[in-house]
């Protein structure tokens, strides 16, 4: 028999990738949005493209292998405490384990039984996952955090310096602005789908978002005005 596959193991990657390529696009083309309402070449908007792409998506990695890492000290942290608790005094451990159970519905006896069986088998373990919440699905993993979320914002931010390329200098940030909610419709439907969650929900908050943050990026470029000519 197969083991049934659920969403949640998918939450650590997910979380990651989304949040990457979601910043990718969003950022990206709304450097790209605010220098083009402030200038008359193209030179200058790709160059910001380029510069806010390279540094945003170093800036993700770092700043998620650093976040996710803090996770993971304080996951080994909680897990080196337990370990000493149960070489000291393994019969309290063993009564807290129960009593964990006994709170999720299990009579005393058995909920007795079951701590001892899964103590037996893997004393740290069984403390880690129903006492710490720590498990194999839920762990931080802060390498893997990292290099999904660079990739994902490198290649999230491409495609506005791609659209900035092809389009027209005087309609460019009607064509970032259009683009770039095509490109999060379509991250907010895949994210969706992976996840198992409401397509029209994550379309909306991604879609709205993203336009409130475009919006406000062309608003200062405009009222800055600078000519970079």
């Amino acid at each position: 028999m197969e083991f049934e596959k659920h969403y949640v193991n998918r939450s650590g990657w997910l979380r990651a990738t989304v949040l990457g390529a979601n910043d990718g696009i969003l950022s990206t083309a709304s450097i790209i949005i605010g220098v083009a309402a402030a200038s008359e070449t193209r030179d200058p908007i790709i160059l910001a493209g380029i510069a806010g792409l390279v540094a945003g998506a170093l800036s993700m990695a770092a700043g998620e292998y650093v976040s996710v890492s803090s996770q993971s000290d304080i996951e080994a942290a909680d897990i080196k405490r337990e370990s000493n608790e149960l070489k000291e005094m393994p019969e309290t451990e063993l009564k807290e384990l129960a009593k964990i159970y006994q709170q999720r519905g299990l009579d005393e006896n058995l909920s007795l039984q079951v701590a001892e069986q899964l103590t037996s088998n893997s004393a740290i373990e069984a403390h880690a996952r129903d006492e710490l919440g720590i498990n194999e699905i839920t762990q931080a993993k802060p390498l893997q955090a990292a290099l999904a979320s660079g990739a994902a914002f490198t290649f999230g931010g491409l495609l506005p310096v791609i659209v900035a390329l092809a389009s027209p200098l005087k309609y460019m940030g009607y064509f970032q602005y259009v683009s770039a909610l095509v490109f999060l419709i379509i991250l907010g439907t895949v994210a969706a789908k992976a996840g198992g969650s409401s397509i029209s929900k994550a379309v909306i908050r991604i879609t709205f978002w993203g336009t409130i943050a475009m919006g406000i990026t062309a608003l200062i470029g405009y009222l800055f005005g600078i000519n970079t000519a």
